[in-house]
């Protein structure tokens, strides 16, 4: 079980870091920017939902023997379900503001946008770290 947890939690981690360093700045290059925001939206729902999924996989398997590390996980499993349904909804609509001509909506996208960044990266420090410790 353990084996499989750490597995799972690898899996997490890689899809993380492919989607950073890999999907995300190619989407930017390959295509106009409201085109690549637009496909962005799209893919975010499916990202967050791989990573709320093997995160909870990991977490249950990991759970009997390496509590910290599982605890870990469902917090990243409860942040990711907050931002992909509380905080990516409204950096959207901040955003079609903003693209429409509302000079305050852009400042808070910019803010909020920084934030679910920062979660992000957080997440996947804190995966990384807990399969380093294992």
């Amino acid at each position: 079980m353990e084996f499989a947890g750490i597995l799972s939690l690898s899996a997490t981690l890689g899809a993380m870091l492919f989607f950073a360093i890999a999907v995300a700045p190619t989407v930017f290059q390959a295509l106009p920017a409201d085109q690549a925001g637009l496909f962005l939206r799209r893919l975010f729902p499916r990202y967050y939902a791989a990573l709320i999924l093997g995160s909870t996989i990991a977490g249950v398997l990991l759970l009997p023997t390496q509590s910290l590390a599982a605890g870990v996980c469902f917090l990243v499993v409860a942040s990711t379900l907050w931002v992909r349904q509380i905080l990516v909804p409204q950096i959207n609509q901040l955003r079609d503001k903003e693209l429409a001509g509302d000079a305050a909506a852009g400042v808070g996208f910019a803010r909020w946008h920084r934030i679910s960044v920062a979660i992000n990266l957080t997440q996947l420090i804190a995966l990384a770290t807990l399969l380093m410790m294992m």
